[in-house]
């Protein structure tokens, strides 16, 4: 985890997974690499949340497969969910549901599938697009923390890769390009 600037209550705090998505984001706004998966991002998240001031708002840019064809671009997530946390078990076995999928405020937007998988398996990706249209690691988490403390939230994914055979090896091929479009993405929302 490195916070990098000053979190203040009049801009946003960009959340980021690791360097590489930040590349080319500036230093003009506040920007917090958490690490890879949901427990490095949610505990990160939490940390500096804690700390004291909040942000305006949180804004986590990343990357993402896609678990379907001809997905590319940019997207704003209008729905999140845990790709690996078994709900319907624990909803058996407590009559509680953990881990429920998190609305966004974004009509219409995609589908994000969050889980600690890189998902680079054809089989994994093909159950996943039943229910999702991107996949990531750390969406969720930061979607829970953001919720619980109480501070808007947008999540902005780019595609990288297409979540199968060689998706690793795609997505160190594509890093750079996506971190372009993501701080693309930001400059044309004013920041």
């Amino acid at each position: 985890m490195r916070l990098l600037g000053t979190i203040t209550p009049d801009r946003p705090l960009i959340v980021v997974a690791v360097e590489e998505e930040a590349a080319h984001l500036g230093d003009s706004l506040p920007v917090l690499l958490t690490g890879v998966g949901k427990v490095n991002a949610s505990v990160a998240l939490a940390t500096v949340l804690a700390r004291g001031e909040r942000p305006a708002e949180i804004l986590n840019l990343g990357t993402a497969g896609a678990l379907r064809p001809g997905w590319e671009g940019t997207h704003e997530i209008g729905r999140v969910l845990q790709h690996d946390l078994d709900t319907p078990v624990l909803r058996a076995l407590t009559g509680r549901t953990y881990g429920a999928p998190i609305e966004l405020d974004v009509a219409g937007g995609p589908v994000l599938a969050t889980g600690d998988l890189f998902v680079s398996d054809p089989v994994a990706r093909g159950r996943l697009a039943g229910q999702a249209d991107l996949v990531d690691m750390e969406g969720y988490a930061i979607a829970t923390v953001a919720r619980r403390a109480e501070v808007p939230l947008r999540l902005v994914k780019h595609v990288s890769d297409q979540a199968g055979t060689g998706a690793d090896r795609t997505w160190r091929e594509s890093v750079d390009s996506c971190a372009k479009h993501l701080a693309g993405w930001l400059r044309e929302q004013g920041h």
